[in-house]
């Protein structure tokens, strides 16, 4: 059950407010003065997030060229708020110092961006994001004693260049977020840095970080794809679907206000403005403590708590209890002679308050199946109330909410018995084939990573009691990092229509999909058969990961292939690495048996 705690963590995300230097003041106090204090401390990291995800390419001193300006900007304006440039919203500002810095916007091919204005220069920003960070160097890696010697020495600059690091490799990922990565990894630093065997203190630590981190990003990505691909109405269901079954004692009333807080603050958080998104999220937290005898009975400790540690404390807490007089099902979308007069009044509040209704009774759901179970319902209504006699149309709707059902049942249940048949490594490969066939335009380095995340989302939740809405959830994250945030992302036109025509129903669409026949395979892939003695030097892990990188090239080379056929050249591959390493002569022998793999 340990292991389910990251679905519910992945999927309730959207709350955690943490910082590094965050007031940790009681409840009682005005949340706003602690945000804006929190701003105001923060600064120099904020400015770090913001012009390393934005201009990835940027070295860390351009990076601290900016931080001196946006401090010695801070200051000036805490010293006298009434000066023309300190009505400027925070983010402006901050693009407009990245575009005066001389030089840069021509280096790093932004300068079209600082031609714009207002919400164009923002979106500018926005689109020169790269999901696919292939392009910067690996991430540098510090002996434990250096590591430790370097934090002793100048906490600031080895925190503001750890900050720098992660924000330009995850891009999408909201600054509050990164933000409690950083507190966790200067924890992390601290506690191992004492400890005599440094180097596994820090391997067992930074784990559970790194997957908070990948947790974080994979679910952020997944909402701002959806409110830049298909709109705030998809945003506002997905949130009403997550609220409703984490809270279904909250009145609906009550859920449309909490709606307001929550939907608001992705513009910011999505567009990557960090100062609106932390002055957001700060809102729905004290908004949900506010209420919270009308919203939950779980987090009464949690919003004792003082602020840092409220979020994780809301996040980690369990489902709240159904209520008792909850009828199994809400007669008014199903016996009422009057549904169509209803919907026609206000449709999208009508809808709304159905995906309320029906996510609070089924807690057993995942959240693209509650989407998928309302757009049968608006399906149904949309012809049925255009019939002579409209009640014999939707009063057995629920047949058609089961069938709905049971069709993404069986998809959850086919992988999880190809998962438990296949073992974990035999199913990655299976799962690095298939996306590579039908998305042979991504990168190596994205179809080796969605071919992993899918093994993680069904080792993870197969043979739990919640095994299908933890596999449908998790499987979705994949598909949005498959999918990606970015409206003109563009991978073949078969993909393209799955990620870009339906939220709710995206899994069915891909699991129809075949191999992209329009694909035209590079005629040679240069260095694929070209092996030399550095395998035999590689780390298990490394080695692994080679081995990914050379199934997935060579799908891309050959894609006609049945899988079996790119599995023997997988196993031909391990057992040349095996006799060559074993050989006397390593190089010799990778050149002569290496080329034969092309034949």
């Amino acid at each position: 059950m340990k292991q389910l705690k990251l679905t519910g963590f992945v999927i309730f995300l959207f709350f955690l407010t943490e910082s590094l230097t965050l007031s940790t003041k009681p409840q009682d106090v005005d949340d706003v003065s602690i945000t804006k204090k929190f701003i105001e401390e923060n600064v120099g990291y904020i400015t770090i997030i913001i012009f390393a995800q934005y201009i990835q390419e940027a070295s860390f001193e351009e990076v601290e060229m900016l931080v001196k300006t946006m401090t010695e900007y801070r200051d000036k304006c805490l010293a006298d708020m009434t000066l023309p440039e300190c009505s400027e919203l925070a983010n402006d500002v901050l693009l407009e110092n990245i575009c005066a810095l001389e030089g840069l916007p021509q280096k790093h091919n932004f300068s079209h961006c600082c031609s714009k204005v207002d919400l164009e220069k923002k979106l500018c920003f926005f689109h020169h994001k790269k999901a696919d960070v292939g392009f910067l160097p690996p991430l540098p890696t510090l002996d434990p004693e250096e590591k430790c010697q370097t934090y002793k020495n100048n906490r600031e600059s080895f925190l503001n260049n750890y900050i720098y690091e992660v924000s330009r490799r995850n891009p999408f990922v909201f600054a509050p977020t990164l933000l409690t990565v950083a507190a966790r990894f200067e924890e992390m630093t601290k506690t191992c840095c004492e400890e005599q065997d440094k180097a596994n203190c820090f391997r067992t630590k930074a784990e559970p970080v790194i997957q908070y981190l990948k947790a974080s990003s994979s679910f952020q990505k997944n909402v701002c794809g959806a409110l830049i691909k298909f709109g705030l109405q998809v945003l506002e269901s997905i949130n009403i679907a997550i609220l409703s079954q984490k809270f279904p004692k909250i009145e609906f009333k009550e859920l449309t206000s909490l709606l307001e807080d929550v939907s608001s603050k992705y513009d910011g958080c999505c567009e990557g403005d960090a100062v609106q998104c932390i002055r957001g999220r700060s809102k729905v937290m004290s908004h949900i403590c506010l209420k919270q005898d009308s919203i939950s009975s779980k987090i009464k400790e949690c919003c004792e708590k003082k602020i840092p540690e409220r979020g994780e404390c809301i996040i980690s807490s369990n489902k709240d209890d159904r209520p008792k007089d909850l009828s199994l099902r809400e007669a008014k979308f199903t016996e009422s002679e009057n549904v169509c007069e209803e919907r026609d009044a206000n449709q999208t509040s009508f809808m709304a308050e159905f995906l309320y209704e029906y996510s609070r009774r089924h807690p057993e759901l995942s959240t693209p199946e509650l989407l998928r179970i309302a757009g049968v319902y608006e399906d149904l209504l949309k012809e049925g109330c255009h019939t002579e006699n409209p009640p014999d149309c939707y009063r057995h709707v629920e047949h058609r909410f089961n069938e709905t059902t049971e069709k993404s049942l069986k998809i959850v249940q086919r992988e999880c018995e190809r998962s438990q048949n296949l073992g974990k490594e035999d199913l990655k490969y299976y799962y690095l084939i298939k996306l590579t066939k039908i998305a042979p335009q991504l990168s190596t380095e994205e179809l080796t990573f969605l071919g992993k995340e899918m093994v993680t989302a069904l080792t993870t939740c197969c043979t739990l009691s919640e095994e299908f809405a933890c596999v449908d959830n998790l499987m979705d994250l994949v598909l949005g990092e498959l999918c990606g945030i970015n409206e003109n992302r563009n991978i073949n036109p078969d993909v393209d229509h799955c990620c870009k025509t339906n939220f709710a129903f995206r899994r069915s669409c891909f699991e129809g999909l075949e191999a992209d026949k329009a694909y035209v395979p590079p005629s040679t892939f240069q260095g694929l058969f070209t092996f030399h003695t550095d395998l035999c030097q590689a780390h298990k892990e490394e080695l692994q990961r080679k081995k990914d990188r050379f199934l997935v090239n060579v799908v891309k080379l050959k894609p006609e292939l049945p899988d079996a056929e790119l599995r023997s050249l997988l196993t031909d591959f391990t057992n040349v690495v095996v006799k060559c390493c074993q050989a006397e002569g390593p190089e010799a022998c990778f050149n002569e048996e290496g080329p034969k793999g092309s034949q």
